[in-house]
């Protein structure tokens, strides 16, 4: 057989196999589980472990100290934990907020399902704020109407629920039928602007608290919630939080 014999052979199978279609007909998985008994790579350790020290040397350094164990749980409209979240969402982003628009955070509300973590006794750590607050979040700010406000206020009031709230009082009967509402200690004004903080999760409609799209304005803050609560850690000396009358149900 000469070359060039050989060499049309060789093309015509390649051109024949081209037109050849590959179907899937199975899909085969197998379970590998990840435990004690898959042996680590030590020169994989020895690479990441100046960098694990160093994260973690950040994450435990003791920021301020907790006089006693603090969960989501632990009233029934409002909480201790609740409340230094909303409270400390007020007092480091407003700041920002006022010297990017001239104008103060009237409202901070949060979700009670965003808090992941106990804030337990003891020394507190920016690793505490991760616990607490696992997620991306950031702060954003949207200017409402106070007709949203009220719709904000009838949400809580359907919610039954300890969403972390700053800024807001509400009042209600033994039945939650609402008796006062209040911003600021003042009587909630249909035709006012309020500047409502909150993250973009429940801004984007999370936990179904669709009231904060009907704003009119939304200043991105570029301040993640979880950094908040590290910088407000590091304000402050010692957490000894309480539940109080800012959102209460009467006997």
């Amino acid at each position: 057989m000469n070359n060039n014999y050989f060499i049309s052979i060789v093309t015509l199978v390649l051109l024949m196999s081209c037109k050849q279609e590959v179907h899937l007909t199975r899909i085969e998985g197998k379970r590998i589980e990840i435990n004690d008994s898959l042996s680590g790579n030590q020169d994989i350790e020895n690479f990441i472990k100046p960098y694990r020290d160093y994260v973690n040397k950040g994450l435990d350094s003791v920021l301020a100290y907790s006089i006693a164990t603090y969960t989501k749980n632990d009233g029934e409209l409002n909480t201790g934990l609740g409340n230094f979240m909303a409270d400390a969402v007020m007092e480091m982003a407003n700041p920002i907020f006022k010297a990017r628009t001239g104008n103060s955070i009237d409202i901070v509300m949060l979700n009670h399902g965003g808090i992941r973590s106990i804030l337990p006794k003891g020394n507190v750590t920016s690793r505490t704020a991760y616990n607490i607050m696992p997620f991306e979040n950031s702060v954003v700010v949207t200017g409402l109407k106070g007709t949203s406000v009220k719709a904000m206020v009838s949400y809580l009031q359907k919610a039954k629920r300890a969403h972390p709230i700053s800024g807001l009082s509400i009042k209600l009967n033994s039945d939650f039928k609402l008796l006062e509402t209040k911003v600021g200690n003042k009587p909630i004004d249909d035709n006012k602007t309020y500047y409502v903080a909150t993250n973009d999760y429940l801004y984007n409609g999370g936990d179904n608290m669709n009231f904060l799209k009907q704003g009119d304005s939304l200043y991105k803050l570029d301040y993640k919630v979880r950094n908040v609560f590290i910088d407000y850690f590091k304000k402050v000396d010692t957490l000894n939080l309480s539940a109080d009358d800012r959102f209460i149900k009467t006997n």
